[in-house]
């Protein structure tokens, strides 16, 4: 996947590329953010960038990426190209010393078949002590065909001499509308489920794929017809019949915490189109003219008043109240 193609992390891309295309690229990186949003996707697109044997001009960024289609862009994907080297933790979770004085012994020599050998270090923050110890000459003056590139979701467990020598890049969390491009585009899941898991994804494509689909998809539609039941008037029946749905299942504790996650959300978009925000903003963009007609019976106080109960529910929920006892009551107060 070339740098183009990554989602989100627009300026970071452009930066990359950039640099890429005037030679300026800094040889020591470290790739930061929460888990699943492309970090080392990104890292791959520049050893692409970098080897590409038919390299593409990027003119909204003036800079050069890979074209995905050559054979060491197809190799580079695979993780199967001589001057690639990837460091992942083994069996122990971590990632020993021996692994990086390998790597630095590679790096030493010229590039095989490229124009420079990248070493990236996957879950970086799983390096031992002594394997950080071990790079930090190479960082400061590592090798002039090579480049380091540290992938890791925690730069606080490196150390400060390790971080110290590296331009430290962080990539923020995706918004529900690039997760849900993604899982549509590169995943197969239909429009509606890729909005419904990326809603409770929290930006990361990962925990979405991690997520039960479907499940997300049928908490999130149970969540607004209590919402579109709640909106359309007080009768106490028409809420209690909507709130009876939300506890159907043998695991109702866990399906109605999903539901509530996924009510919190939408009251979430409601209060962001009072605000007059744009659609990229919301979590559940697919929704908007559900949440639209609810949001003139939900004015931006019995929002607020709604997260309130959602999140007293939930509380509820932990200390081990009755599930049907909770949707009852979040029927009858949201």
């Amino acid at each position: 996947m070339s740098l183009r193609r990554i989602a989100g992390h627009r300026h970071l891309l452009e930066r990359l590329a950039h640099a890429v295309a005037r030679r300026e690229l800094p040889p020591s990186l470290i790739f930061s953010g929460i888990d699943g949003i492309g970090k080392r996707s990104a890292a791959l697109a520049l050893a692409q960038a970098l080897n590409c044997e038919r390299p593409v001009a990027w003119p909204d960024a003036n800079g050069q990426d890979g074209c995905g289609d050559c054979g060491a862009c197809r190799r580079i994907a695979r993780g199967v190209y001589a001057d690639l080297v990837v460091i992942e933790p083994g069996d122990s979770g971590t990632i020993k010393v021996d692994q990086i004085r390998e790597a630095i012994e590679r790096s030493a020599y010229r590039p095989f078949e490229g124009r420079r050998r990248v070493v990236i270090v996957d879950e970086a923050d799983a390096l031992i002590g002594e394997a950080q110890n071990a790079l930090l000459k190479t960082l400061e003056e590592p090798p002039p065909a090579s480049v380091f590139v540290l992938v890791t979701s925690r730069p606080d467990v490196l150390l400060p001499t390790v971080r110290s020598r590296c331009q430290h890049l962080r990539f923020g969390a995706l918004s529900a509308s690039e997760v849900a491009t993604v899982l549509t585009r590169d995943h197969g899941l239909s429009a509606a489920d890729a909005h419904a898991a990326a809603a409770a994804a929290d930006g990361s494509i990962g925990r979405a794929l991690g997520r039960d689909v479907e499940g997300a998809a049928a908490a999130r539609t149970a969540a607004a017809r209590l919402l579109s039941s709640a909106a359309s008037g007080g009768d106490p029946r028409r809420r209690l019949d909507a709130a009876k749905a939300m506890t159907a299942g043998a695991a109702e504790r866990e399906v109605l915490a999903e539901q509530l996650r996924a009510l919190s959300s939408l009251l979430r978009d409601i209060g962001a189109l009072h605000a007059n925000a744009p659609d990229d903003v919301l979590a559940n963009a697919d929704l908007k003219d559900t949440l639209r007609s609810a949001g003139r019976a939900f004015d931006p106080e019995r929002v607020v008043a709604g997260f309130v109960a959602v999140d007293r529910a939930i509380a509820a929920l932990d200390r081990n109240a009755s599930p049907k006892i909770v949707a009852d009551w979040i029927a009858l107060n949201i």
